[in-house]
């Protein structure tokens, strides 16, 4: 392509050989390195407690004792599989690898104990040698794969496992993959360049610092010469005779091929990949907190909720004693509310406003000072109170405990409707409304009389809908319970 400007051969060779070498070690091949490595700790950690407690064990048990031994080393290696411990990027992150590593033990250690009790054989072990083995071997595995982990990402940072990658299409794609690329610091990579067939003079000399080699010739005469490892074709999906026709060339060479995304795919480059059939799919968006997961939170609220209500009945009594001695009125005030899947429901409160005032529609929120509020209403929102009737909202499948708090449909934020604030503001009714939330645990609550405010309860909100979990929702919980102690912004 020397007429357009594009270097000569000789001059692609000396490029190419200078983008990068090949991978000296395989990466595949020091996490197989890890994986023996690791087995052979668990055995190691289960011999050194065997020595330890060796006089207190009988010698005719050593067989027993090694056969179970191999048998948690190697349900450790599936459980460790299985729960990705050996993932190419588990190794580049420590808090990730003793994560998956040591749960991967926990599990396994849970699962032995388990047999062990069914099986009836458990009295035939020594408890003290049990327990040594299991603590050992977490320590021992924790510093093994902290060791193997700092040594990896050191050998990364020299190139070691990086493959030399080429890009077919210079093109907007093309150029998309490669900032990706480079600005992903997990990926064993070294970019050799573009190619692009197109010889009427739109492809530059170079694309974003990368060479533009030549055609399709040129880089399976590359190939040829072992100065590529990966070419990766990144054209646009509607191309597909063109496609085929780069691939056709490129499948005569033994390299690895890819086709890259197609350009909008990279807006969603976060989201996973499975597979319909045969054929892989993006998913966007998943219904969160569905299946297992719905039931347990489902059981969470039942038995949570009955248990705080075997202990808040009193206060509940009184409060509603109160309410109905302070001001003529019901003492429960009910509300529609917009909750999963936008629908509507009636919540349920301690009346804290003059009946006269109550609005169950064109609702204008409380401010401080309002006038609207009783004198017991006053008491009952800054501590709360006014909520726990919703606890028979959680037991009705209304509400949860935890989740985004409902709002009206009329309420506003700094005079303007909150889906006309915020776009995406429907989202937070993906999954159920809740007394309290991670919004209001972190100080988002009351009055939304600024745009802003709205906003950092939404951006809340949805963290908590993609990262729900039973020990996230405890912590919600007794966060709220500090907040409550000291209310800041209830009024």
């Amino acid at each position: 392509m020397n007429e357009i400007g594009h270097p000569g051969a000789d001059r692609m060779k000396a490029l190419a050989a200078t983008a990068g070498q090949r991978a000296s070690v395989p990466i595949d091949l020091v996490i197989f390195a890890v994986r023996v490595l690791e087995f052979l700790t668990v055995i190691g950690a289960g011999i050194l407690a065997l020595t330890l407690w060796s006089e207190r064990i009988f010698s005719g048990d050593a067989p027993v004792y090694g056969r179970t031994m191999l048998a948690g080393a190697l349900i450790f290696a599936l459980v460790a599989e299985i729960m990705g411990s050996y993932d190419v990027d588990c190794h580049f992150s420590m808090r990730k690898s003793w994560e998956r590593v040591l749960g991967s033990w926990m599990v396994t250690g849970l699962f032995l104990v388990t047999i062990g009790f069914l099986l009836k054989v458990s009295e035939e072990f020594s408890r003290g040698w049990a327990i040594t083995w299991f603590v050992t071997a977490a320590v021992m595995l924790a510093g093994t794969r902290a060791a193997m982990t700092l040594w990896i990402r050191r050998l990364k940072g020299q190139g070691v496992f990086n493959s030399r990658v080429a890009i077919y299409g210079a093109s907007a794609q093309g150029q998309k993959l490669a900032q990706y690329i480079r600005g992903n610091s997990k990926l064993t990579i070294s970019l050799v360049g573009f190619f692009d067939d197109r010889r009427d003079g739109r492809v530059p000399i170079l694309v974003d610092d990368l060479p533009v080699f030549g055609t399709t010739d040129d880089l399976v005469a590359m190939i040829r010469d072992d100065l590529i490892d990966q070419v990766i074709v990144a054209l646009p999906w509607s191309a597909e005779t063109r496609i085929q026709q780069v691939v056709q060339k490129l499948a005569l060479t033994p390299v690895r091929i890819r086709l890259a995304p197609d350009l909008a795919n990279f807006a969603f480059a976060h989201r996973p990949l499975v597979l319909l059939g045969d054929m892989p799919v993006i998913t966007l968006f998943e219904r969160p907190i569905s299946g297992t997961d719905a039931i347990v939170k489902r059981a969470e609220d039942l038995v949570l909720t009955i248990g705080i209500l075997l202990f808040v009945w009193p206060i509940m009594l009184l409060a509603a004693l109160a309410v109905k001695l302070d001001s003529p009125g019901p003492i429960f005030f009910r509300q529609p509310r917009e909750g999963f899947n936008n629908q509507r429901f009636d919540v349920l409160k301690f009346r804290s406003m003059t009946h006269d005032e109550c609005q169950t529609d064109g609702i204008r929120q409380a401010t401080r000072d309002d006038k609207r509020v009783t004198r017991v209403g006053r008491f009952i929102r800054a501590t709360s109170i006014d909520e726990l009737p919703q606890l028979f909202n959680v037991l009705k499948g209304d509400m949860s405990l935890v989740g985004p708090r409902p709002h009206a449909p009329s309420t506003r934020a700094a005079g303007r409707p909150f889906h006309e604030v915020v776009q995406t503001y429907a989202a937070r009714h993906k999954v159920k409304p809740g007394i309290t939330g991670w919004a209001q645990a972190c100080g988002w609550r009351g009055e939304t009389d600024t745009e802003e405010k709205l906003v950092k309860r939404l951006e809340h909100d949805l963290y908590y809908i993609e990262n729900w979990s039973v020990t996230f929702d405890l912590y919600i919980l007794v966060r709220t319970a500090f907040a409550v102690i000291f209310p800041k912004n209830a009024f």
